[in-house]
């Protein structure tokens, strides 16, 4: 990433810093047990501290109490010009691709059922022109304050960058073109044992030797009893269909859409996403009885697939 020489525009995004984004505004709705339910399902988190009648939320919601949905704040809470304007200026300065780069949170307190969730949000930086791999563009970062009857429960940061797409060199054609490859799984010290184990045609599923909590994907901790410490144990491959999308994006490289991504419950009892092969894509159905297998893309990669029978 390289930094351009600070120029007119930006002396002019600069006149944003500071100006608000929200202010005064109130949750949809106040903090609540079902939401945190479906929070934790989702999340496969079986943290005791986030039920019973003591129960606290995951600290990780703290943006969702802030949420408009699908509707949004259709009164107008919190709602401020500012941020629109500074994303128009960038618009028509050529910058019109945006992607979320990253988000961090601070918390203060505990939110509890009951709460009554009120937020103000500042536009707290944009960054001078950056060039990065996806283009050139600004980074926007945004922090929200979240209270409860008064008091700071946290702080969220969300940043994005606002970019013109960099030219791409043409892609070959024809019989002499490289085949497309398969973007590579990002290996670190946190999951290299399952990818070690998928090199030997073995799934691996971490599991707590504190208490026993059987885990997947792979964590540096457990969520039940928080220990550090694990082993592994070899799914046996048998599983079902949980959920599932079919995937209808444009055609990309490596990929040929449509196709199906299922969330497949393995018969230990956890949870992970992987293709769907041995039938169309629209003959998946929830339920459906699936069966471990390993798919090599490449000369490097193979990953870990589920088959099935229309039957």
């Amino acid at each position: 990433m390289t930094e351009d020489r600070p120029d007119a525009l930006y002396e002019r995004l600069r006149t944003f810093e500071g100006r608000p984004a929200a202010t005064g505004g109130t949750g949809k709705d106040p903090v609540n047990a079902p939401m945190i339910r479906h929070w934790c399902e989702a999340m496969g988190d079986t943290n005791p501290a986030y039920t019973g009648p003591d129960a606290i939320a995951p600290p990780t919601m703290l943006q969702s109490w802030t949420m408009g949905g699908l509707s949004g704040h259709t009164d107008g809470t919190g709602r401020s010009t500012a941020y629109d304007e500074l994303l128009g200026l960038l618009d028509d300065a050529g910058f019109r691709s945006v992607v979320a780069t990253d988000c961090e949170q601070e918390y203060a307190r505990p939110l509890r059922p009951g709460d009554t969730v009120t937020f103000d949000a500042v536009i707290e930086s944009v960054s001078p022109r950056k060039t990065t791999r996806l283009g050139t563009g600004h980074f926007v970062t945004t922090r929200m304050d979240v209270r409860t009857g008064g008091e700071l429960a946290g702080t969220h940061r969300f940043r994005i960058l606002k970019y013109a797409p960099a030219r791409r060199p043409a892609t070959p054609t024809g019989p002499a073109a490289p085949a497309a490859r398969r973007p590579r799984p990002v290996v670190n010290r946190d999951n290299r044992g399952f990818w070690d184990g998928v090199a030997e045609h073995r799934l691996l599923i971490q599991r707590c030797t504190g208490c026993g909590m059987l885990r997947f994907p792979w964590l540096p901790g457990c969520n039940t009893c928080a220990s550090p410490d694990w082993d592994t144990v070899e799914a046996c491959g048998s599983g079902t269909v949980y959920s599932y999308v079919v995937m209808h994006h444009p055609p990309f490289p490596a990929f040929d859409p449509p196709y199906a991504v299922a969330l497949v419950e393995l018969a230990e009892g956890v949870r992970m996403i992987s293709n769907i092969t041995g039938v169309p894509y629209d003959k998946v159905r929830i339920g459906m009885p699936v069966q471990l297998e390993f798919l090599r893309f490449d000369d490097e990669l193979e990953l870990p697939v589920f088959r099935a029978s229309e039957a």
